[in-house]
């Protein structure tokens, strides 16, 4: 707070980053004397910050820019060094808030860095696909351990949970359209909404979002630790592909476990809606499946275990990439770590999406 006595300036309470908004204000509309001599009386002062420091500074020179002989007094000894350290790097200080770029600038720069991830992430999977060409010819090269490991981790290791999952959302679209089609006398069309929209979508996005948070982060987390601690340049130093070593075999495993998953949710999905089928519309399980044989076609089952595939691709290769991309320490891995599951699961629904559009157009 300021209040000005004739031809003194007193400056009172906290002059901190956080309470200076105000004086600031009052300074900025002050009308200065034309001349004469002027003085700031900073003993009043309780708390003095460099953010105050810099307020008080410029309302010093703004009064010396009307003419007025300025001198500050009264203020203590380590507030005192702190005004003559501001004033001493000024103009470096105001260099620095005139370099801040503007909404332009900023947008432009959003834009070149967003371009620029684009560009490594496209390097990454051009990386990743001249390694698996080189691999192709000569599968002994593979870490075929490695997969079989990452095979039990990211497959057989997910089944619980899963299956728990899709078990439950089968039961969840049951009970939901259980109580519209009761409405209607049309009990028996309780088996094309749960088979159907199970197989085609719900249980091969379910497996790849659970995949995701189970595999893509640790993926990001394994590879960023391993940066951390150096262990990718003791692997390039001695002539290894990180790429081959550490990508590949993830890759290839979740191919492989993903769709063999979806089969796994499919079943526990359309059981989950059978069970409240029966309890709900009296639909036995005969009734069920024969109404289910008739009413879904094989294609619907194979358009959820195609999609899987490309699910795997996705998520392995998010996961490795944020995971090669950490610079920093723990912290970073931790960023990464959520940036890879946040990108592999709006990858894998928009993926989805446009195989949706595009089976549409087909009639599929």
């Amino acid at each position: 707070m300021t209040f000005m006595e004739g031809r003194t300036l007193r400056c009172l309470g906290s002059w901190t980053m956080s309470d200076v908004g105000p004086a600031e204000r009052t300074l900025r509309l002050m009308e200065w004397p034309a001349g004469g001599s002027l003085r700031f009386e900073g003993s009043g002062i309780q708390a003095f910050d460099t953010g105050g420091a810099v307020v008080l500074s410029r309302a010093v020179m703004e009064a010396r820019r009307r003419g007025c002989e300025v001198t500050v007094e009264g203020l203590q000894s380590e507030y005192a060094q702190l005004m003559s350290l501001v004033s001493a790097h000024w103009e470096a200080m105001m260099a620095h808030v005139a370099a801040r770029p503007n909404g332009k600038a900023r947008f432009q720069s959003s834009i070149r860095n967003l371009v620029d991830r684009l560009l490594r992430g496209l390097d990454f999977i051009g990386e990743s696909s001249i390694a698996l060409l080189r691999v192709s010819p000569s599968p002994a090269r593979l870490r075929w351990r490695s997969a079989l490991n990452s095979l039990r981790l990211d497959g057989v290791n997910a089944l619980p949970i899963t299956g728990l999952l899709t078990f439950l959302i089968g039961v969840v679209i049951a009970y939901q359209g259980a109580e519209q089609l009761r409405k209607f006398g049309t009990n028996i069309f309780i088996v094309d909404l749960v088979g159907i929209s199970l197989l085609r979508e719900i249980a091969p996005l379910i497996g790849a979002i659970l995949i995701a948070g189970r595999s893509g982060s640790a993926y990001a987390a394994h590879i960023g630790t391993m940066k951390v601690t150096e262990e990718l340049d003791a692997l390039r130093t001695f002539g290894l592909s990180p790429t081959e070593l550490l990508v590949l075999p993830r890759m290839l495993a979740l191919v492989v476990a993903l769709p063999l998953l979806t089969v796994y949710a499919d079943v526990l999905g359309v059981f989950g809606g059978m069970l409240i089928a029966s309890n709900q519309l009296n639909v036995s399980f005969t009734a069920f499946l024969s109404r289910f044989e008739e009413a879904v076609a094989v294609r619907h089952f194979l358009i959820g275990i195609g999609k899987a595939p490309f699910f795997a691709v996705i998520i392995a290769l998010v996961g490795c990439y944020q995971g090669f991309q950490i610079r920093g320490g723990v912290d970073d891995v931790g960023r990464h770590t959520t940036i890879s599951v946040v990108q592999s699961i709006f990858l894998v629904i928009i993926f989805d999406a446009l195989c949706s559009i595009i089976l549409n157009w087909w009639n599929l």
